[in-house]
This record gives structure tokens, sequence and C-alpha cells, in this order.
């Protein structure tokens, strides 16, 4: 059976953001089942209409983006992914919510071909994770013991193997540099990332980035990063 396209919820309290997207998505043939102006809404709508994809504006007036996404994400089955929308690429709040379960993040001015691909990817089950930008704002926020730091887990129940692959993806390796790096198949690779995420409790590889951070596996003076976009699990 087919695949139903992407059905999608725009949270963002400026009317011609959400009325761009509506247009770009609905001519990619992605479904917006609902438009919030505000967090209160968002959360809202996410129950009345069981979106795939939740497309969240961080600053909004009432309700925020960061304590919508919180009250989306609880752990429940069937919940939407959440891509959040920002127009400044080191935003604090925008790590909040990646820590709090986003599966990434978009700045306002994407193309409208990134745009729709970003729905998609997500909507699979993949993490929106674009290394270089992610790196720089997880260097500039984790490790400083505040409110935005959500993920702490224990690396003890990583095998050395393990943790040096969690080690490498967070400095932006994809899987296929992964496997080159490490003499493996890219199978194996992709096997030992998801065994990382189930035995840290992770969503996706933008947590697992976070994880490395705040548990000091890498450290923010690390400077080695892959060149080409992550490639997703």
């Amino acid at each position: 059976m087919t695949e139903h396209p992407p059905r999608v919820l725009l949270a963002d309290d400026q009317t011609l953001v959400r009325t761009g997207f509506r247009m770009i998505l609905s001519a990619d043939g992605i479904d917006v089942v609902a438009e919030a102006t505000n967090g209160t809404e968002a959360v809202e709508a996410v129950r009345r209409t069981r979106p795939d994809v939740v497309l969240m504006d961080i600053r909004m007036p009432e309700t925020d983006g960061l304590e919508a996404t919180r009250r989306i994400l609880t752990g429940a089955p069937g919940e939407p992914r959440v891509i959040i929308l920002t127009t400044f690429d080191l935003d604090r709040y925008v790590y909040a919510a990646l820590s709090a379960g986003a599966s990434g993040f978009l700045l306002k001015d994407v193309t409208p071909e990134y745009l729709a691909a970003a729905v998609r990817t997500v909507r699979t089950g993949d993490a929106l994770l674009a290394p270089a930008i992610t790196r720089r704002l997880v260097q500039r926020f984790a490790q400083r013991g505040s409110e935005t730091a959500a993920l702490h887990r224990d690396l003890a129940s990583l095998t050395p193997r393990e943790l040096e692959v969690l080690g490498l993806l967070a400095r932006g390796l994809s899987n296929a540099e992964l496997a080159t790096r490490l003499h493996l198949a890219e199978a194996t690779v992709k096997t030992h990332v998801a065994r990382i995420l189930a035995k840290l409790g992770l969503r996706d590889r933008v947590q697992a980035v976070i994880v490395a951070y705040e548990t000091g596996l890498v450290s923010a003076g690390d400077r080695e990063a892959a060149q080409q976009p992550t490639e997703q699990t």
C-alpha cells in the first residue's frame, strides 16, 4: 500500500511565513493539516489533527515553541516529529528544543526544495542534522549546567567501539565516512548507531551529538568536522 503524503502542522505567529510555507509544501504534495499562531494552539492542534511533522517557530507569543515542543514530545507512541524554525542558527532555545526531542531545525530563509526534503526526511524517522551548524550550537550551550541541558546519559553501557562511533558521529561524520575511518561496512556502522541510540534511550542522531558534548566525550575545543552534510540512519 502506498504511504500517504506527510501531514504537517505549521506553527508560526507570522501569517506570511505560514502562508509561504503552506504554498511550498502543498506544491510538493505535502498536506498541511493545520496552522497555529502560538505554542498553546500548536499543542491543541497536534492532539486534534495528529500530524506526522510539526514545523515549530521557536519564538512565539504566549507559549513559545520550546515549551510547546516539550508538551508535544512526551514519549508517547505515535508522536509527531518536530522541526524547529528559527531566524538565528545559534539560538539557545533551539539547543533546548533539540534536547527536548526535536528532530532538527531550519532557518526561515530555507529554500523551497530543502524545506520539502526536510519534512520528508524527519517523517521517515531520520534526524535533520547539519553538522557545521549543530556542532557550533552544541559547543556553545552544552556543559553549562543550565536549564537547557536536558540530556544526561551514563555512557558506561556502551562498548569501546560504540564510544568511538559516538565520538566520531558527534564530530559530524556521515555513516559512509565512519565506515571508511573505522574500516567497517556501512551496514555495520548503521547497526552501531542504532545500538547507541537504543542503549542511551535517544530519539535520533541530534540527541546523540548533544549527549557526546554534555558528557564530555567530545569537547568544545575539538576542531575535527566533516565537510559534507551528515547522512542519516
